[in-house]
């Protein structure tokens, strides 16, 4: 732990960040194993569309959870170490993919993305001119976690758009 790091916190424990961003990390690997999953299980329409963000996706939340865990470890705190304790801290939890349609799996991954916005959000609220290490990573995260949600709504749209546009041309 480096202490000259841990002593630019101004008017916020490090154990208060470090608990936050273990409730984060959670969420990251939640979201990583959701994204992975859905991956392999979505059917429908456009659904290679729908496998590539999926894809693009994981692969952002596993960088997520490693940049939240080094900096739960430059803070002198442990990340979570065991995957039970993901669903027991998690934000945002985990919705399984039961339904494999390709727009029910974007609607849950719609619903984790505002959820990980609300989150990264609200991290950003609280270190805000108190941690700037801290704000600097939840913000870049939460630049991410907007932008998959436009990614995700836009691919929804389109696939609903095309579904009209069938339903269309065939009556």
């Amino acid at each position: 732990m480096a202490t000259r790091g841990i002593s630019i916190l101004k008017g916020i424990e490090a154990k208060e960040v470090t608990e936050l961003l273990n409730k984060a990390y959670c969420d990251e690997w939640l979201a990583y194993y959701q994204y992975f999953i859905e991956s392999k299980v979505v059917k429908g329409i456009m659904k290679d569309a729908a496998i590539a963000e999926l894809n693009q996706h994981a692969a952002d939340e596993l960088r997520h959870a490693n940049m939240v865990a080094d900096r739960i470890l430059q803070l002198g705190g442990t990340p979570a170490l065991h995957p039970k304790d993901w669903m027991t801290y998690s934000n945002c939890g985990y919705d399984a993919p039961e339904d494999p349609n390709v727009l029910s799996i974007l609607e849950q991954s719609i619903k984790g993305e505002q959820c990980a916005i609300s989150t990264y959000s609200a991290l950003a609220d609280i270190t805000r001119g108190k941690d700037i290490v801290t704000y600097d990573i939840v913000s870049q995260i939460l630049a991410d976690e907007v932008e998959h949600e436009e990614d995700l709504q836009a691919l929804y749209d389109d696939i609903h758009e095309f579904i009209a546009e069938i339903k269309k041309n065939i009556q």
